[in-house]
């Protein structure tokens, strides 16, 4: 089976230090990426660390399709527990930073402790360099990328990068990387400011030399010459879809549908956009560069996550504000969507829907911590209470965009997600709108049927960001060509996803995560009929626990 190659760094940021670590078995079980950071963590990181603390550990990761030059591969892992959420959680950023890791000739990278004074890490193939950089202190992420291109010389596809909001550990802090690309959700980004580290670089020359098999350049071809509308409005392209079918949250979550939908809909979106971009070796080119002149608005985006938790469910109606609070979020470091969540909960408790200047500023305080931010800085979970705003969060983590509420299945899906509610742990929407061929479609109404489809969907979800291959490969990226690129049979790469979910879940059982928390803030019709169906399938109690035997059996397996 393919898989990625190269040994384990791990960097003690508090003592300076590095160390190699031989991880072939490890490798080889579980193909890279979030497979082999999530093997990582769950057994050497304690079970109780603090996600803010010196015992948390950060893992990035790559996978073998970055040693190819196909479509959908521009992407790398990362892994550590989450502020927001208390869980593990691995979040996957596109870009070209990728390439360049795997330049370093590393597999994947551990950091580990704290430093007490604010520095830059430099790993190359050749050593690692801590770098003290106590004037970027506060700095933005553009002031941070140019501060290492002037010294360093290195573009910010080298680059990965907190803002204020990791260094003043906002519990939904990024970490950016080639300039707008995000680890968005969960709060990594408040994790790598909790250490002390600005920024982490990669370089080198010693990319591993994995033989990828030549229907690589099918995919390749077909996302050439594919005329799909993500290319032209990204996924923004589903928001009229969303709107029709009762999906799309509204002011804070109040409404299904938004009235001024025409205003931040895929159209408005491509109108600003005045070039093509693209992720690393990715001829599928869906990214959004939008300029507004009139304003002096440029940024990347925004997705349609964005377009809804600062578009619709913060009652905006202009796609120039949500550009501008996309921006704000890439500049400050922030994750868009739990940002505009966490602002749409603070405007429904203000009577302030619509506030554009509001939400500005109201981004710039969380960034900062300062006033109302500070509180907002934690997280919906931790803060409706005392702002009188429903808990719309599963594990801590805040909703996306497609409605549960309306596909039912995508709703069990944020319920069992390790994640919390969060969309690309299952893609279950894309079988609900449809986004599929009909005949693969499912019925959005009810549970029938989908707690074997959502476990299906998890596995496969799991199995691209071990590879690491993008969501937007589903048209292309069919059973038969991840067989013929894996060179294995389709159902072991999924034994492969479902031993990842396992882990990932086992070790959040040891933090207390149980049945009690696969729950949501709304009723699905015969939902704990089928969570049962689910915990059965999986192979965990009926108390939603993973049983020791069978992360006993991983261990044995490697």
């Amino acid at each position: 089976m393919l898989h990625a190659e190269g040994p384990l760094l791990t960097v003690d940021i508090g003592d300076r230090s590095t160390e190699t670590t031989d991880i072939d078995e490890i490798n080889e079980t579980f193909i890279g990426g979030r497979g082999v950071a999530t093997r990582l963590a769950h057994d050497r990181l304690p079970f109780d660390a603090d996600p803010l603390g010196a015992a948390n550990r950060l893992y990035f990761a790559t996978g073998p399709m970055q040693s190819s030059t196909m479509s959908f591969t521009g992407r790398m892992n990362c892994t550590g527990v989450s502020p927001l959420t208390g869980g593990l959680l691995s979040s996957n950023a596109g870009g070209f930073m990728s390439r360049n890791f795997a330049a370093t000739g590393y597999s994947a990278v551990e950091l580990v402790g704290a430093s007490d004074d604010l520095v830059i890490i430099h790993v190359t193939d050749t050593g690692v360099e801590f770098e003290p950089v106590p004037d970027l202190a506060g700095a933005t992420v553009p002031e941070t990328l140019e501060y290492i291109e002037t010294e360093h010389g290195m573009e910010s596809d080298h680059v990965a990068c907190i803002g204020p909001g990791g260094e003043n550990q906002v519990r939904f802090a990024s970490i950016l990387t080639s300039e707008s690309r995000a680890f968005g959700r969960g709060g990594l980004g408040a994790v790598l400011g909790s250490k002390g580290v600005k920024a982490i670089t990669f370089d080198g020359d010693s990319s591993p030399e994995i033989e990828i098999p030549p229907i690589q350049m099918d995919v390749h071809r077909d996302a050439a010459t594919s005329d799909h509308i993500m290319k032209r409005q990204g996924t923004t392209s589903v928001t009229e879809l969303a709107n029709e079918v009762s999906a799309l949250p509204t002011r804070y979550f109040s409404e299904l549908e938004f009235e001024g939908v025409e205003g931040i809909n895929g159209d408005r979106v491509e109108e600003k956009k005045f070039k093509k971009a693209t992720c690393s070796s990715c001829a599928f080119a869906c990214k959004l560069p939008t300029r507004d002149e009139d304003r002096g608005v440029e940024t990347e985006g925004p997705e349609f996550e964005t377009v809804m938790s600062f578009g619709s469910n913060a009652g905006v109606d202009d796609i120039v504000d949500v550009m501008q609070s996309n921006e704000l979020c890439d500049r400050y470091g922030l994750d868009s969507i739990t940002c505009g969540n966490v602002v749409s909960a603070y405007l429904a408790s203000e009577g302030e829907f619509g506030n554009t200047e509001l939400i500005f500023e109201t981004v710039e305080k969380i960034a900062h911590r300062e006033g109302i931010g500070d509180l907002l800085a934690e997280g919906i979970d931790r803060f409706h209470r005392e702002l009188g705003v429903e808990n719309w969060t599963v594990k801590g983590l805040d909703f996306a965009a497609h409605d549960g509420r309306t596909l039912n299945g995508q709703g069990l899906s944020y319920a069992t997600a390790t994640r919390g509610a969060d969309h690309m742990f299952t893609t279950m929407y894309a079988w609900e709108y449809p986004l599929v061929d009909g005949e693969e479609a499912y019925d959005p109404t009810g549970l029938e049927g989908k707690p074997e489809m959502v476990i299906e969907q998890e596995n496969a979800r799991a199995l691209e960001d071990c590879g690491i291959i993008c969501r937007f490969s589903r048209s292309f990226m069919t059973p038969e060509r991840l067989e013929g690129l894996f060179s294995t049979d389709y159902e072991t790469l999924l034994d492969v996803g479902s031993t990842v979910v396992d882990l990932e879940r086992h070790f959040n059982n040891q933090r207390g995560v149980d049945r009690e928390d696969d729950t949501l803030p709304y009723s699905l019709p015969d939902f704990e009929a089928a969570l049962d169906e689910y915990y059965e399938r999986r192979g965990w109690t009926d108390e939603g626990t993973v049983p020791s035997g069978r992360v006993d059996a991983v261990a044995s397996a490697d």
